[in-house]
């Protein structure tokens, strides 16, 4: 962890800095294996509009860290987050009329974007 980061004031609600390296990879588990559900589904298959929402939430996805991380800059990543979150809440809503389970698969990811919101307004509003 960058000694940046260190000096932040952090949400008293953060979780340990071990605890990200558990959840990310199974969160992105449950919206790989809820892609390939939607995917493979002949409402969708090969391709359907829900696929890009899904994309287009993963590419802001994986800016984030650099936004935040790299860049230094915490208030660029707030309107990220929320980006994903809105493009991440269509992509539910998309998914749950091609596969149930799918649109299930992804709520983990959601609950856990809602954290990362609070925690990156908390770093936004104190520092």
């Amino acid at each position: 962890m960058n000694t940046w980061y260190k000096s932040l004031k952090r949400a008293p609600w953060s979780p340990p800095g071990y605890i990200f390296g558990i959840v990310w990879p199974i969160l992105y588990l449950l919206m790989a294996i809820s892609f390939m559900i939607v995917q493979q589904n002949k409402k969708c298959y090969p391709y359907c509009n829900a696929l890009t929402f899904f994309i287009i939430q993963l590419i802001f996805n994986l800016s984030w860290t650099t936004i935040f991380f790299k860049l230094k800059m915490p208030k660029l990543a707030l309107l990220d987050i929320l980006c994903i979150l809105v493009f991440a809440l269509i992509t539910l809503y998309k998914f749950g009329f091609i596969n149930k389970i799918a649109s299930l698969l992804l709520l983990p990811y959601i609950i856990w974007l809602f954290l990362a919101l609070s925690l990156n307004t908390y770093i936004v509003v104190f520092n």
